[in-house]
């Protein structure tokens, strides 16, 4: 009986432990979010090359100081001892997407709601998805396809039904996220088969992103940065902190709950910051873009139940539907039908 109760409390403070960390990380995110549109104001700091290279200066200084005080926290470090010239090789593309990434969301903000980027960045897991065919790390089927076209139009509504659409804003941050989801597929591309904790990633890749960063800022100079940024240098500080802890956050919560259940939580996190635009912030909102909006989280939450439980109801009807079989042989099923492989019968 002691025993069942132990458990019983055991898991009760599990679940209380990974919903506190979830809720940390969307509130986190969430001020990240919002910070950085209020940077970029045009009377705080509106220099989004500028802004981005310090996030990654500051990730910087704060690994090497982590690495120094507490090098545990780095236990890939002593593994790759022999490979480090290697991998800032490949570091360096990772960089170059991350640091365009940067540049064009923070652009972004200059020109668009948080709401309405809020939308678009539904998107992404599609993206993802889409690049990963094209390098052949995914194979598409219809299932995945009518997936991938009920997001995107979804999300294209959202944006569309925008009462202050803007089209530089919208482009800036196309291809912010086209950097973004580049980054992630060529991250596992590059890095499959080796062990990284988030830290020692971070610490090799936020000095690459920096220095692209770095030569970006000295081709686009602005003189206005330095007088603006010893004005705001406390919020520049507490922006590049926050930054910092939103990346350490992303992976724990990844390793607690797993990477499908970072995406559930991510799509709390922008129902989240949506309701608060709106409502905190009076970023208007059309009947229209709320309906696309729930097309849109229904297309990315199907999503996740087909990589979760292939064989759950909704995702058997959806099959069906599609006149696919039920049951697929593999995950890696195509799109249409191809040449048959050596020794493979019918």
């Amino acid at each position: 009986m002691s025993t069942g109760i132990v458990g019983s409390s055991y898991d009760a403070a599990s679940v209380a432990r990974k919903l506190a960390i979830c809720s940390i990380y969307v509130g986190v995110s969430t001020a990240l979010i919002r910070f950085n549109k209020h940077m970029m104001q045009k009377d705080v700091f509106p220099f989004s090359l500028a802004l981005s290279a310090i996030h990654m200066i500051v990730s910087t200084v704060l690994c090497a100081l982590l690495y120094i005080v507490k090098p545990s926290m780095f236990p890939a470090m002593g593994t790759i001892q022999d490979q480090k010239l290697d991998l800032a090789k490949w570091f360096a593309p990772i960089g170059t997407c991350f640091a365009v990434m940067l540049y064009g969301s923070n652009q972004a903000y200059i020109y668009c709601s948080v709401a309405m980027l809020q939308f678009m960045k539904e998107a992404n897991v599609m993206i993802v998805f889409l690049i990963s065919c094209a390098v052949g790390l995914q194979v598409l089927n219809r299932l995945r396809f009518a997936l991938i076209v009920w997001v995107i139009v979804g999300a294209i509504i959202s944006v569309s039904g925008d009462l202050q659409f803007s089209l530089v804003g919208i482009a800036f941050q196309a291809i912010s996220q086209v950097a973004e989801c580049a980054r992630i597929v060529l991250g596992e591309f590059v890095l499959s088969g080796r062990k990284f904790d988030p830290l020692t990633y971070t610490a090799f890749m936020a000095p690459t992103c920096f220095g692209v960063l770095l030569v970006a800022n000295i081709v686009g100079w602005n003189p206005a940065v330095i007088p603006a940024a010893i004005t705001h240098w406390r919020l520049l500080v507490a922006n590049a902190g926050v930054a910092f802890l939103l990346n350490v956050l992303v992976a724990v919560v990844i390793k607690e709950i797993s990477a499908v259940g970072f995406v559930l939580t991510g799509l709390t996190k922008d129902i989240f910051i949506v309701v608060l635009s709106c409502v905190l912030f009076g970023e208007p909102i059309t009947p229209m873009q709320t309906s696309a909006f729930c097309m849109t989280l229904a297309g990315v939450g199907m999503w996740s139940l087909m990589k979760i439980s292939p064989e759950a109801p909704p995702v058997r009807f959806l099959k069906l539907a599609l006149c696919m079989p039920v049951a697929l042989k593999s995950e890696t099923d195509p799109l249409l039908p191809g040449p048959l492989l050596p020794g493979k019968k019918v």
